[in-house]
């Protein structure tokens, strides 16, 4: 027993070590890139696993004829990036595989499709999240899901903390012994800050008028404590801002509340949090196949599909009926990101006219339904309608 907390003691010393270390380079983070002063701009574009390569292929050409002037003269390049899959980084026993990393590391900017991550009973070895990697590796700590459903009076814009809480250390839980196992989660005055800050700022640039911290911090009185107090700290800094803050068991109540749900503008959460309430979220516009997702870093930045790989699609050879329009949202989000508004607004009104508002393309995941191919042929005869804003309008109004 004694040598066993030894060897407990000696793994809770590597965790802190390592995050004290973390804060230093935190302290140290540089000013936020600005990618319109920018002569080249390389898009990295990530296929994944499953589905992924198939819809991201999809994403890619869109995002070529949107930016063909730009690619043509050179400021815009668009990279394929492999090795990602779940069998490369299975045979090196690497969330991301250090060659891939290097690669990514070499863009700007990073489309990604979805990665599948090893559960037990799969026959891959227990390797982390690519995820949750390419997020620490990157420093991506804001993962900003937006959700707008105008008939429901839904705006929604979610700020989830990317880098710490419950799966800061997800890999690195400790089993003391058959009948005890113990996870940590993490939270620092640094990351806390940071990932705060940035929905207060984008709510006073939007215009928003509220802002949401949702925690437990009732219970889970250490971590989530330190994230609500911070929060109650920046919020002094944005006087026009009202903050309130809630618990997320409630909180996923109150989404689904008629009367209470179209009061929420703004929502920071740490990252577990986050994960769970988004993935509620999206169901209110469709599903999780229809909404995109930004991870911003200060010098990076990773858009992707929030949905996973659908393996079983691959195996029944249904991939070609895959539906793109996540991972092409997040397209769009990548667009405004590094200063094309104009075209990223361009996609997302072209989005709602086929997804909503004309739906003359329907996606079933079965040849029941459109294949992807289709669907993006579809889209982009939308896209190139010289009507687009006028038609998009007009939809609205009805």
């Amino acid at each position: 027993m004694n040598q066993k907390l030894e060897n407990a003691k000696k793994h809770f010393e590597a965790i802190i070590t390592e995050q004290l270390e973390r804060i230093e380079r935190l302290k140290n983070e540089g000013e936020r890139v600005d990618y319109t002063k920018k002569e080249h701009i390389v898009i990295g574009v990530v296929g994944g696993d499953g589905i992924g390569p198939t819809i991201t292929e999809h994403a890619k050409h869109v995002l070529s004829i949107l930016l063909k002037e730009d690619i043509d003269k050179g400021r815009i390049e668009l990279r394929t990036i492999e090795g990602l899959t779940i069998e490369n980084r299975a045979e090196k026993n690497q969330a991301i595989p250090d060659d891939v990393l290097s690669e990514l590391k070499q863009c700007d900017v990073l489309l990604k499709g979805p990665t599948t991550t090893p559960r037990e009973g799969d026959p891959w070895p227990n390797i982390e999240s690519a995820n949750v990697a390419m997020r620490k590796e990157l420093d991506l700590f804001a993962n900003v899901r937006p959700v707008k459903v105008k008939e429901l009076d839904i705006d929604w814009t979610f700020f989830r903390e990317n880098t710490e809480g419950g799966y800061a250390v997800g890999s690195k839980g400790l089993h003391f012994n058959d009948d005890l196992a113990i996870d940590f989660t993490i939270a620092t005055k640094q990351g806390s800050y940071r990932i705060i800050k940035e929905a207060f700022e984008y709510a006073r640039k939007m215009g928003k008028k509220r802002v949401t911290v949702v925690t437990k911090a009732n219970v889970i009185k250490t971590t989530d404590g330190k994230f609500l107090e911070i929060a109650k700290e920046i919020h002094k800094d944005y006087p026009e801002i009202e903050m309130d803050d809630w618990y997320i068991d409630i909180m996923t109540a109150k989404l689904i509340d008629e009367k209470r749900r179209s009061q929420f503008e703004v929502m920071v959460l740490p990252n577990l949090y986050g994960d769970i309430l988004t993935d509620e979220a999206a169901e209110f516009q469709g599903g999780v196949g229809t909404a995109g997702s930004a991870n911003i870093g200060a010098r990076y930045a990773m858009f992707e599909a929030i949905h996973g790989s659908a393996p079983r699609m691959v195996e029944e050879g249904r991939a070609i009926y895959a539906d793109p329009g996540s991972v092409i949202r997040a397209a769009g989000m990548l667009l405004e990101h590094i200063g094309y508004v104009e075209e990223s607004k361009k996609l997302q009104m072209a989005l709602e006219i086929c997804n909503t508002l004309e739906k003359k393309v329907v996606l079933t995941g079965r040849d029941t339904g459109a294949t992807g191919e289709a669907y993006v042929a579809y889209l982009l005869e939308t896209l190139n309608d010289p009507n687009l804003s006028e038609n998009y309008l007009a939809f609205l109004k009805h």
